[in-house]
């Protein structure tokens, strides 16, 4: 129905512009709501993503072990997510990011534990540009909870629970927090341009690192290498558990880099979520295959293991810049990942670090190539401050974790006695067994 514009009554006239400005106010703040509502969704769902990488860190564990310590790890990985949780809360969160958590006067600052908004936001003013405290909170303390599981596979099958424990503590509530903020919470390293979009350096890397201390101080297990120094191989005890780990893990890294994207409230925030979806699993299907060619090539056979690694590498591999590639360049970087797994298990080797899982490879190795190679496809970085940025959060946490690590050694012990690591950890740290039938015949 069209109306004459004679027959509307003047005061509805001058009424009409004023009720225009009145919709589009209330435009603006719905669509500040949606991204509200979104973005903090794009956190929950991511967060719950990563927190099934738990699982699959503890299955890929499970299965590569011996079954004497299968008990054992699937112990360790209960506990660090839980003193992570705890510690996270309680120093974590606000460590990391500075300027928004340190308010207790004092001559560090001080520090006050997490705390939510109140509930239904009753009373308060809200970041609407952002998300929820919650889903942020619950977010990043997924990624504390990584750094600290790949440290539990490389000291696998010779580590005392209680001082691996007190590790964990001290790496998810200082360590990690730290070395984070100087990136992600607005510290020196953002400042001078270092760019690590989900964390293949400031979480990966740093496990990597952690891992490589622990590895160092602990000493190889019993049986590793040979009076002459040859590697005497030591199969897990379940691949299908590993594989199941594996595809758990990649499943989990969906979240772990989309739910990097840290926004969804725009139709490109939406579309660039999908193409860091698109480019994590080419990369870690490149990194699959590449083991894949390279250990028939090499060994004249497919190695399992060296796959699934690959698949994981690979996906370090992408973290650092899941964006702004093409899925050609994804394939590169992700298939290059899998390359250096399968030539740095063997370098370990020589170099008698025994790392039970190949975390080392998988996480430091390809955490670097992923940081480095950030400067091919993101314009804004630059290989240098790449490179920088790695050597200072890799010195850090391996110092740290090396004096951390033979701190513990020389008082509370680090190590369990030789008895107990040739019987099985499940049964001389535990005192049961993940398979009690095995052993009684």
């Amino acid at each position: 129905m069209n109306l004459s514009k004679s027959l509307i009554p003047a005061a509805a006239i001058c009424a009409v512009p004023q009720l225009g400005l009145a919709q589009e106010a209330t435009s603006g703040e719905a669509a500040q709501h949606t991204q509200y509502i979104l973005t903090t969704l794009l956190f929950l769902i991511g967060g719950f993503l990563v927190f099934w990488m738990a699982a699959g860190f503890a299955m890929l564990e499970a299965g590569l072990v011996r079954s004497k310590n299968v008990a054992m790890q699937l112990v360790k990985n209960m506990g660090l997510f839980s003193f992570a949780a705890i510690m996270y809360w309680l120093v974590g969160f606000n460590l990391m990011y500075p300027g928004d958590g340190w308010t207790i006067p004092g001559i560090l600052g001080g520090f006050a534990p997490t705390s939510l908004e109140p509930v239904g936001l009753d009373g308060v003013e809200t970041d609407l540009s952002y998300a929820s405290v919650g889903s942020d909170f619950f977010f990043q303390l997924m990624f504390c909870a990584t750094t600290a599981s790949i440290v539990s596979g490389t000291v696998a099958e010779r580590i005392k629970l209680w001082p691996f424990f007190l590790f964990v503590i001290i790496l998810t509530g200082i360590i990690y927090p730290i070395e984070a903020s100087w990136q992600w919470g607005g510290g020196w390293l953002s400042e001078m341009g270092f760019s690590d979009f989900a964390g293949s350096t400031l979480v990966h890397a740093a496990g990597g690192f952690a891992a490589l201390a622990g590895a160092i101080v602990l000493g190889p297990r019993i049986g590793k290498y040979n009076k002459d120094g040859k590697v005497v191989p030591i199969p897990g005890s379940n691949l299908a558990l590993a594989t199941l780990g594996t595809f758990i893990l990649w499943l989990g890294w969906f979240g772990f880099n989309g739910g990097s994207q840290l926004a969804m409230g725009t139709i490109g925030d939406v579309a660039d979520v999908s193409r860091i979806f698109a480019n994590t699993n080419m990369a870690a299907a490149a990194g699959a295959v590449a083991a894949l060619i390279l250990t028939q090539l090499k060994f004249g056979k497919v190695d399992l293991t060296m796959v699934l690694n690959g698949a994981l590498a690979g996906l370090v591999s992408i973290t650092a810049e899941p964006l702004a590639p093409s899925l050609f360049q994804s394939l590169i970087i992700g298939a290059v990942g899998g390359v250096i797994v399968v030539f740095a298990v063997p370098m370990l080797d020589r170099m008698k670090i025994d790392d039970v899982v190949g975390a080392i490879p998988v996480h430091l190795l390809a955490g670097l190539w992923g940081t480095f190679i950030v400067a091919w496809t993101n314009g804004d970085a630059s290989y240098v401050t790449q490179i920088i940025g790695f050597a200072a959060i890799g010195i850090f946490v391996f110092v740290v974790s090396f004096i951390l690590f033979a701190i513990i050694k020389a008082t509370v012990g680090l190590r369990v006695g030789e008895e107990e690591e040739i019987n099985g950890l499940d049964m001389g740290e535990l005192g049961m067994e993940a398979y009690p039938e095995f052993s009684k015949g």
